[in-house]
């Protein structure tokens, strides 16, 4: 089993917490990117300023500019000058990135259903008993 501690940090009535074992600006880019992939952001929405986002998630505005900047490399967002930050309408990336996700998720969880032993057959029959749920 992994250990690992967290980081909370409250603002208002929010609180978040980051695993402290990996740098904060990267989970602020994987959570970004999560909701761009999942449809929570669209393509070009408007996302919030820097510090917005860095007081929604209690750091500091260097953390969240660090991410966007992460996030606008990988071309997930881009700028416009004066205007503000939007989600990137490329979604071919979008789609690419989201697959692969998908795809790891069902590896990294086939290799756990291995080590308890479960065949294919084992893992249809719970799939289907929580669909029933």
């Amino acid at each position: 089993m992994l250990l690992y501690y967290c980081i909370n940090t409250v603002r208002g009535d929010k609180m978040h917490t980051f695993n402290a074992n990996i740098p904060i600006y990267l989970q602020v880019v994987d959570e970004v990117k999560l909701k761009i992939m999942n449809g929570t952001l669209k393509p070009g929405d408007k996302i919030a300023s820097v510090r917005e986002m860095a007081m929604e998630m209690g750091v500091n505005p260097n953390t969240i500019q660090r991410a966007y900047a992460e996030l606008e490399r990988e071309g997930f967002i881009r700028t416009e000058r004066a205007v503000g930050k939007y989600v990137s309408e490329n979604t071919k990336l979008i789609e690419e990135c989201r697959y692969k996700l998908i795809r790891e998720n069902i590896h990294q969880f086939l290799m756990q259903m291995k080590l308890l032993g479960l065949g294919k057959k084992d893992i249809m029959k719970y799939l289907e008993e929580d669909n029933d749920e």
